[in-house]
Order: C-alpha cells, then sequence, then structure tokens
C-alpha cells in the first residue's frame, strides 16, 4: 500500500486538473468514513484508509463534454447517452494519467445483482464534504407524520444544479491524517428551509425549484434543461432534430469507429 501524502495529493490533482475542463468536480474521502454511515449491507469492500473520490458533473459538462461527445461518438443501443459520455471521460483520465495504479470505478447507474445500487450517490457526496445531504432525521419536528420522505444533496455554490455521478477507488492507496474529513457547508441552515427543500424535492421534483433553494453560481443551460426534461425515451429524437444523431447507418458505423 502506498501512503505517502504526496501520493495523495497527486491523485486528487491530477484529477482535478484533468476533469475540471470537461464540467467535472473532484472530492476526497476515506472509505472508512462512508462505511461508517451506512449499513453493512451497502458497505465498500476495502479498507477503512483506503482513498476514494466522488465525482460530481457541473452545469458546464453538458457544453463542455456532453455536446461533443455527442459530436464525437454513436451510441446506438447505448441506454443512456449522458451515462456513456460520463463513463469515457473518467475512465479516459483515469487510463491516461494513471495507467499503472488500481483504480475501482462505480458510475452512479450501475447495479449489483441485488439490485442495489454500487454506492450511496448522496452519501458519498456527503461524506466527502462536496454537498450536504438533506434527510428528514435534519428537521426537529417533522411536519409530514409517518410519511417516508426522501433526502436531498444540495452544494454550496450550485444548489441543485449538479448530479453526482462516480465513486472511484484507490486500491493501493491508503490516506493517512493528511486527509481531514471536513463537513458539507450547511447551505440550508433554518428548519422552515429545510422543510421547504423537502417539499419542493418529494412533491414537485419535476419543477425543478428544489435546485435554487439556495443562490447558485451556475445553472443549467436552455438548452441542457430541454434535453433533461424530455422523457428519456424521446431523447433520442431530440438529439436527431438538434443534428447530433446520424440519419444512416452507414454515418452511425462511421461514428462508432471514430469514438
Amino acid at each position: 500500500m502506498a501512503t505517502s501524502s504526496d501520493n495523495v495529493d497527486n491523485v486528487v490533482r491530477t484529477l482535478r486538473e484533468s476533469l475540471k475542463s470537461l464540467g467535472f468536480e473532484v472530492y476526497p474521502f476515506k472509505i472508512g468514513w462512508y462505511n461508517a454511515v451506512v449499513s453493512q449491507a451497502h458497505h465498500l469492500q476495502y479498507s477503512a484508509d483506503t482513498l476514494a473520490v466522488v465525482v460530481l458533473s457541473t452545469p458546464s459538462m453538458f457544453e463542455n463534454s456532453f455536446l461533443p461527445f455527442l459530436q464525437r461518438c454513436s451510441w446506438k443501443g447505448i441506454r443512456d447517452p449522458v451515462d456513456q459520455c460520463v463513463a469515457h471521460a473518467i475512465s479516459t483520465c483515469v487510463s491516461e494519467h494513471f495507467p499503472d495504479q488500481s483504480v475501482d470505478m462505480a458510475f452512479d447507474y450501475e447495479m449489483l445483482p441485488s439490485r442495489k445500487p454500487k454506492f450511496l450517490a448522496q452519501t458519498a457526496a456527503h461524506v466527502a464534504g462536496a454537498a450536504r445531504y438533506y434527510q428528514q432525521s435534519d428537521i426537529q419536528d417533522p411536519p409530514w407524520g409517518n410519511k417516508k420522505m426522501f433526502g436531498v444533496c444540495i452544494h454550496p455554490r450550485l444548489g441543485g444544479w449538479f448530479a453526482i455521478r462516480a465513486v472511484l477507488v484507490w486500491k493501493d492507496v491508503e490516506v493517512g491524517e493528511e486527509l481531514q474529513r471536513v463537513s458539507p457547508p450547511d447551505c440550508v441552515s433554518s428548519q422552515e428551509a429545510r422543510i421547504e427543500l423537502l417539499e419542493r424535492f418529494n412533491y414537485r421534483w419535476q419543477d425543478w425549484t428544489y435546485r435554487d433553494v439556495v443562490p447558485t453560481e451556475e445553472s443549467y443551460s436552455p438548452q441542457q434543461r430541454e434535453y433533461f426534461i424530455t422523457p428519456p425515451a424521446q431523447r433520442e429524437a431530440l438529439l436527431r432534430q438538434w443534428g447530433f444523431l446520424p440519419d444512416t447507418e452507414a454515418e452511425a458505423q462511421t461514428s462508432v469507429n471514430q469514438c
């Protein structure tokens, strides 16, 4: 196991420098921080001091990474082109910059054979200090009785205008005291605001107003909003309308060969 702080700093710095221009943010954490707050069934099977990072996509990912990806590649038969784009960007970064290191990658859409997600995305973002995970347990006197209310992460600069995309684990890198856990900023601090956030997210998530619960530096562009409000089954037609999908099988095959 490599344990030097220089190695840890190099991993995080290299990832950030490589992925920032593509619209991603990177936050390191120890596996033990994550395992301490999830059930045994959701533990990540690594030693407590193993280095991991959570990768978020920011609003600029759409223009900086996704649209260029559409121009380069064909994803015929792929479930979701955004998922394919994110996996391509992150996998390429890891293979180019860490070819001799053992890195496990788990993406937010991947499931285990048990049908559990490979990792709990919002918990990972919270323990890494990237975004605070507001849950029903954060409300002192919940007004909903026994009704289940789902929690949601809020980013201090982006509000809800981001997505948690992946967790990467450096299996051979252990972290010492040089990596200190930092709590995510409590940007929705009042009980009233937290109640409003959870109600917006649980009852009116489709209007996206929960994303603006705090002032934000950046949000989705009009084109990005149109893409994500379009039902998944209709997005292929939208991309074809935008001119990002090839019209013929021959053109599609050419795109595959260039990807």
